[in-house]
């Protein structure tokens, strides 16, 4: 009964939600499009010609506006998830936590760097807030890491955080590893959210 009640609110929610409506009319797969616009209008990170790793992009929202901006560039889309193709983009099916998968990362890279690496991983949401902050915050720190080795000096990282005990420790290791490190929450992201997101910029 409280699963159905859950169902329910989420139904009616999704139902009174003015991105999801909008995502319909832009024709974007996932509101969360708009968290990636409202990031790019405060930052200005995209343009054309780039190349650009997107981590945990299914269903395809974050690729879909990227992939319109960077027109001569290319993405990089990575997810456990299939998605449906979308211009520019080379898809990676699997755990962007495996060697293999980062190692394929790399072999679509061409030796060259990321202008941008971009991640929107979240776990699976337990109910407990505080665990999903800690382990969405793990999967942050690893995509920084990786971003360290594969982006060029003036690269931007993207990535979403969730408020917690966690939120300390990746600001910490975001400064050890770029000069610039700012939190940004979008009018987008739905107000009872914990959500955040961390942009940074220029390594060091």
């Amino acid at each position: 009964m409280k699963k159905n009640k859950i169902s329910k609110n989420w139904v009616n929610k999704q139902r009174r939600d003015i991105y999801v409506r909008q995502s319909k009319v832009d024709g974007y797969r996932a509101r969360s499009a708009y968290k990636l616009i409202e990031i790019n209008e405060k930052f200005k990170i995209f343009r054309n010609g780039m190349l650009v790793i997107d981590i945990g992009a299914a269903p395809g929202s974050w690729s879909q506006y990227t992939s319109k901006i960077i027109k001569n560039g290319k993405i990089i889309s990575v997810d456990l998830k299939d998605m449906e193709q979308i211009r520019n983009t080379f898809q990676i099916k699997g755990d962007f936590n495996d060697l293999n998968v980062k190692k394929i990362i790399k072999e679509q890279l061409n030796k060259k760097k990321a202008d941008v690496v971009m991640s929107d991983m979240a776990v699976n949401t337990t109910g407990i807030k505080s665990l999903d902050a800690v382990q969405t915050g793990e999967l942050c720190k690893e995509a920084m890491i990786f971003s360290k080795n594969v982006m060029s000096n003036k690269g931007f990282f993207i990535s979403k955080i969730f408020m917690g005990s966690s939120f300390n420790e990746i600001i910490k290791l975001g400064k050890n590893i770029f000069k610039e490190v700012k939190v940004f929450k979008p009018k987008s992201s739905r107000k009872d959210s914990k959500e955040s997101f961390v942009i940074c910029k220029n390594l060091r």
